[in-house]
C-alpha cells in the first residue's frame, strides 16, 4: 500500500524509512519459536497485512519493532520509532479517506500529523508482549483522527466585527450606485423642516418583461407603498422619473 501523496506526512515517513534506492534500510530480527528471521521493512508489512499473513509472525514483528523503538535514545535519529509508525500506516488509510470524504474542510496533512502523534504517544504505553499490540496502536491513531476532524468541523469562524460594520455602514456615491436598466426611480425629498425625513429615500423598480417584450411597470404599487394617509403628516415630495434621467 502506498502513501497518500508526495507532500503528505505519511509520504515523508515513507521516504525516511525506505530511503533512496540502494540506501540502508532498517531491518527486524524476529524470533518465531526457535527460529530467527531477518525481515526488511516491506517483508515486515507483508507479514502484518499480506494475504497470507501469519498471526504468530505478525505478533513477533510488533513485539520486536516496539521493543527496539523503546531502546532508542531520545536524542538519536528515531528511525526505530518511525518504523513503528510506518508499520501502522496501512491500518489507517480506510479511516483517513473516509474522514476526508465526509469533511472536505479537514486538512489532510493535519489529520496525518495527528495520527503520527497518537502512535508515538501510545508507543510508550502499549505492552510489546500483547498479541494485539498493533491493533492498539492503530486504534489510538484512528480515534485521534476522528476526534480531530470532529473538533475542526465544530469550530465557527469569528467575524471581524469592525470590518463587517464598516462594510455595512459604507454607502456608495449616488453616481456609482447601480441603476436598473429601463426602469423607474422614486425620489422622496424631505420637506424643509426638522420633523419628518432627514434624508432623501430612493426606490428603484425595473420594468417587468415577458417573452422579451416590455409589459409595463408596477408604478401604482410603488406609489401606494410610498403614499401617505390623508390625515397623516407630510413627510416629503414624491417624484417619479425614468432610471438614469436627469433630476
Amino acid at each position: 500500500m502506498t502513501s497518500t501523496g508526495a507532500g503528505s506526512v505519511f509520504a515523508r515517513i515513507d521516504l525516511t524509512v525506505l530511503g533512496p534506492p540502494g540506501a540502508t534500510r532498517p531491518s527486524l530480527m524476529v524470533h518465531v519459536g526457535s527460529r530467527a528471521v531477518l525481515l526488511t521493512p516491506e517483508e515486515s508489512r507483508k507479514a502484518l497485512y499480506g494475504p497470507r499473513r501469519d498471526a504468530t509472525l505478525g505478533a513477533a514483528v510488533w513485539r520486536q519493532a516496539v521493543t527496539e523503538a523503546r531502546r532508542e535514545p531520545r536524542d538519536g535519529d528515531d528511525i526505530g520509532r518511525l518504523l513503528v509508525v510506518w508499520l501502522v500506516l496501512p491500518g489507517l488509510y480506510r479511516n483517513l479517506y473516509r474522514i476526508l470524504r465526509l469533511w472536505r474542510q479537514v486538512d489532510q496533512a493535519d489529520l496525518e500529523a495527528e495520527a503520527v502523534l497518537a502512535v508515538l504517544a501510545a508507543l510508550d504505553a502499549v505492552d510489546p508482549d500483547d498479541p494485539d499490540t498493533g491493533g492498539r496502536l492503530i486504534k489510538e491513531a484512528v480515534n485521534r483522527m476522528w476526534a480531530y476532524a470532529k473538533r475542526v468541523t465544530r469550530e465557527i469562524p469569528v467575524v471581524d466585527i469592525g470590518a463587517f460594520a464598516e462594510a455595512r455602514n459604507s454607502t456608495a456615491p449616488t453616481e456609482e450606485r447601480p441603476r436598473p436598466p429601463e426602469g423607474w426611480e422614486v425620489h422622496i425629498t424631505p420637506p424643509p423642516r426638522r420633523e419628518g425625513l432627514y434624508a432623501t429615500i430612493r426606490f428603484a423598480e425595473p420594468h417587468p418583461r415577458r417573452g422579451g417584450r416590455r409589459t409595463g411597470t408596477r408604478l401604482p404599487d410603488m406609489v401606494f407603498r410610498a403614499r401617505r394617509h390623508e390625515e397623516a403628516d407630510l413627510i416629503g415630495t414624491l417624484v417619479l422619473r425614468p432610471a438614469g434621467a436627469r433630476r
